[in-house]
């Protein structure tokens, strides 16, 4: 059972101009392979389909505190999206073409399908697909393979860094690299934990050092890079035989938080009416109102 927040991960700085480009760009991170959405959904059926749960409780209980956190980075990412995304077109008579934009921008669904938001998809507009998700039912085989999924995961989240430079993009980026490096080294402590082998000599694949990447390191200095969220103030507290010792990074001590990070607020996104979103016009909204009023019996 989940339990959510109407609160972001982190705070995105404000987006100071639009690039639809951008914004297919980091689609990669949502709907690709190796996106935010495959290690959600990997971790989850895992996390469902874990066999022995009480037998070998430190290790469901770190899967399931990471299935809670990525599903918070499938939301930050979809909000950076839409952030990227906001101000491509502008309102007008719909004989005036005011999507004409679109045209140009190298994912059209953004235009055509979701009204300038976030897509399941990756950054070329192929949809998601199921079988990107690996549960074999054989912890040490789907730890490796988580591993293998986040190190794959942090090597495309380098190279959109590269791609551009939008500074709501960026500050996502930099965010992801560090919670992902994060996740790197707990499926390698797990793996040694339940193999004796020091899965840590095989990092960097790639190198988990954030030094180059200047939007990462404001997270680096609130110390992210140390910590485990287990996203539930009473479970999962079985992580910390897992969770612990020091950043072989930095030396820093590993500190698992029970409970879920305080967040930031949730941006609220803009009407398009070129868009037709949301569709409600004035007259119709104060409809709206009178008629929730009346429910609420005011």
């Amino acid at each position: 059972m989940f339990q959510r927040q109407n609160r972001l991960l982190i705070e995105l700085p404000e987006s100071p101009y639009a690039d639809a480009n951008a914004a297919a760009a980091v689609q990669e991170l949502m709907g690709g392979k190796f996106g935010e959405m495959s290690t959600l959904n990997n971790y989850l059926f895992q996390s469902f389909n874990f066999r022995g749960k009480k037998k070998l409780k430190p290790f469901y209980d770190l899967v399931a505190s990471i299935t809670a956190e990525e599903l918070g980075h499938v939301e930050l990412v979809a909000t950076t999206i839409n952030m990227v995304l906001t101000g491509t077109t502008k309102p007008g008579d719909p004989d005036s073409a005011p999507l004409r934009e679109g045209v140009n921008k190298r994912n059209s669904y953004f235009f055509i399908q979701n009204a300038q938001t976030a897509l399941a998809g990756d950054s070329m507009g192929k949809p998601w697909a199921g079988d990107y998700v690996f549960s074999s039912g054989n912890l040490v085989l789907d730890l490796l393979h988580n591993f293998f999924l986040e190190c794959g995961a942090r090597t495309h989240k380098m190279r959109v860094y590269e791609m551009t430079d939008h500074p709501t993009a960026r500050a996502l980026i930099g965010f992801l690299l560090v919670r992902g490096g994060v996740h790197v080294l707990a499926y390698a402590k797990a793996l040694e934990m339940a193999t004796g082998v020091d899965i840590k000599k095989l990092i960097p694949i790639p190198n988990l050092s954030n030094e180059q990447f200047e939007a990462a390191r404001k997270y680096e200095a609130m110390g992210l890079g140390n910590k485990l969220y287990t996203f539930s103030p009473h479970d999962y507290k079985d992580v910390v035989l897992i969770w612990s010792g020091q950043n072989p990074q930095t030396g820093a001590k590993l500190e698992v938080i029970q409970g879920s990070p305080e967040g930031a607020p949730m941006p609220d996104l803009a009407e398009l009416p070129e868009e037709f979103a949301p569709g409600i016009s004035q007259e119709e909204f104060m409809e709206i109102a009178a008629r929730l009023k009346k429910n609420a019996g005011l």
